[in-house]
């Protein structure tokens, strides 16, 4: 061949090396300006750790369970509902007032067709002991889907021509209808718009369901929408309004109320905001959702799973929590039964009212019936048990709502094993997430208590297969665990309604540990010290005085019981209880608070 040919092969190639070069450079151009220009400001990475605080002290009322519905919405449902569960002696601390409560949306004012006499029954309801929570977003509709009002126009022309709404009143088509987003950067719209939300807080509401429509603050250009808006203060990003949103409601709410809380979402998904959607320092709440009335959609037989089949259930609200938690929220939970469709499955709503159990929210709501008492005896008899130990376990969820506010341990934190998470120090969860009685669980390094019966005993590390009936929950307390309870019912075996106005210690000696028990209403705090020596164990207390039972897990009655070296008397101060294996004593008063058990 000659040599000129050879030169021209070999040119030719040199140049189709240098355009594939060529396209592999504006490729990855173009993929960086992406990132920059539209992930960045939607998803707001990869500024987490800037853009998130420390958690806020959500007060302990919000530690309780929450109920709502979502196919009447009404004052005479609301009505039945609180009704029906304090005869059946569920417990309820928050009711939720979904959409639509308001004429239109957002305009505060209550549709008094669906709740006559607003401001006699939101008080009729605090003086019963309930708290109160109403849902919003951030639009002004101009239109509305379900709202007595549907067309409003002239309502969102009025918020647009004096410069109250982003994007000279851009609109957004969502699930309730057409509207413009709040310029949270104008301080005429915030008070304008805070201004309506007056109208409620003079019934004294107790918080905010922040619904996440701020996710959709963007412009336009064509069919495209892109996640920056123009606002008073100029160009805000996606990322940017969310966060105005809820810091903004939240600061608000805890200028009208002290106690204020605000329910916002944490991880919806994990591919829509990965980092979360309220930033941690204005999350007191958090919930997950809305996923349906299924353990998992089902999908077609010989094919795997579709990313729908497993975001769409139980499995959905257990892999957001712990991907919640593993961000750092602190208080998170999931609708009860799943939040969509007709029908809620028994055993479903059994074992998803379990899970809730061991979360900091237990948020019983959403559609299909939730009137327990029409549901089956055994649906009524468990989810009951459970929700009253939620509530017991309010004195130890908030000893990580003032940890993790001071930068510490938080309330969840997932371990190896599948969906499986540490409740606080002391608690290994290992949910039940498929239609069975039986899961694998593997053990963290330590000796394991088996809940619901205290002689199984497990040490880790190490994985087995578990089996639980209806009525238990594969949960586990690790020994050394001082557990506070605020015990007033027999359901769950911690004690009775002679229990109410004392403090119980759920103790399980080991070596030497402390608790520290701290008071929400802030007359301080105590701790608890747990110790075994020779042929003896101590419990030590310090700081502030209250009655308390103490539950201590043994084996066999001990030879003595004394507190500040007074021998307390068997039948009268302390009994054994054989069949649980528990010392229980029972202490109104004392001096120092050194107890002295020989064993």
């Amino acid at each position: 061949m000659p040599e000129k040919k050879i030169i021209r092969k070999k040119s030719r190639r040199k140049k189709k090396s240098r355009w594939w070069k060529w396209l592999v450079a504006v490729f990855l151009i173009l993929f960086f300006l992406g990132l920059i220009f539209w992930l960045y400001p939607f998803w707001g990475m990869p500024l987490n750790g800037q853009r998130h605080g420390n958690p806020p002290l959500t007060p302990a009322w919000a530690l309780e369970c929450w109920l709502w519905e979502d196919d009447v919405n009404t004052a005479a449902r609301v009505n039945e509902l609180l009704t029906g569960y304090k005869e059946h002696d569920l417990p309820v601390r928050t009711i939720l007032i979904d959409s639509p409560w308001s004429t239109r949306y957002n305009d505060f004012q209550v549709d008094t067709l669906r709740y006559p006499r607003p401001a006699q029954w939101f008080r009729k309801l605090q003086d019963a002991g309930y708290r109160v929570v109403l849902w919003m977003t951030c639009m002004v509709n101009s239109r509305s889907k379900d709202t007595a009002i549907r067309n409003s126009q002239a309502w969102y022309n009025r918020a647009r021509q004096k410069g109250y709404l982003a994007g000279d009143g851009f609109q957004f088509e969502w699930w309730k209808g057409k509207g413009g987003f709040v310029d949270y950067t104008n301080p005429l719209a915030v008070k304008w718009w805070h201004g309506l939300q007056d109208q409620v807080f003079a019934y004294g509401i107790d918080g905010w369901k922040l619904d996440g429509t701020a996710t959709y603050f963007s412009s336009k250009i064509g069919p495209v929408h892109l996640p920056y808006q123009y606002v008073a203060h100029g160009l805000l990003t996606t990322r940017g309004y969310m966060d105005r949103y809820y810091r903004g409601e939240y600061r608000y709410g805890l200028k009208k109320n002290p106690q204020f809380v605000t329910l916002a979402r944490a991880i919806d998904t994990p591919w829509a905001h990965p980092e979360g959607f309220a930033p941690i320092d204005a999350a007191p709440v958090t919930w997950v959702g809305d996923q349906e009335h299924v353990w998992r959609l089902p999908h077609a037989k010989g094919k795997r799973p579709s990313k729908e089949s497993v975001e769409n259930g139980i499995e959905e609200a257990l892999s957001d929590i712990l991907h919640s938690a593993k961000l750092g929220y602190n208080i998170i939970g999931s609708d009860v039964g799943g939040y969509s469709g007709k029908i809620i499955p028994p055993r479903l709503y059994i074992r998803w009212a379990q899970f809730s159990t061991f979360c900091g929210l237990f948020l019983n709501g959403g559609h299909g019936e939730r009137r327990l008492w029409k549901r089956s005896p055994q649906e009524l008899k468990i989810i009951r048990k459970f929700s009253w130990l939620h509530t017991e376990l309010v004195p130890y969820m908030y000893h990580y709502v003032v940890t993790a506010h001071a930068g510490g341990t938080r309330l969840q934190r997932p371990v190896k094993g599948k969906y499986e998470y540490l409740f606080g120090e002391d608690f290994l969860v290992a949910p039940i997430y498929q239609d069975s009685t039986a899961r694998r669980v593997t053990f963290p390094p330590g000796k394991w208590h088996y809940f619901f019966d205290d002689s199984r005993v497990f040490v880790g590390p190490q994985t087995l297969d578990f089996s639980v009936p209806l009525d238990e929950f594969p949960v586990f307390v690790k020994e050394g665990a001082v557990v506070p309870l605020r015990v007033s019912r027999p359901y769950t075996g911690l004690g009775d309604r002679r229990s109410e106005g004392y403090v119980t210690y759920l103790i399980y000696p080991g070596g030497k540990n402390r608790f520290t028990l701290f008071y929400p209403d802030g007359s301080g705090q105590t701790e608890v010290t747990v110790q075994r020596r020779d042929n003896f164990l101590q419990i030590s207390f310090s700081g502030v005085h209250k009655p308390h039972i103490l539950r201590i897990f043994a084996e066999k009655p001990p030879q003595k019981v004394l507190l500040d070296g007074n021998l307390l008397e068997k039948d009268r101060d302390w009994h054994f209880d054989k069949n649980a294996r528990k010392l229980v004593i029972r202490t109104d008063s004392y001096a120092e608070g050194i107890y002295k058990i020989l064993e």
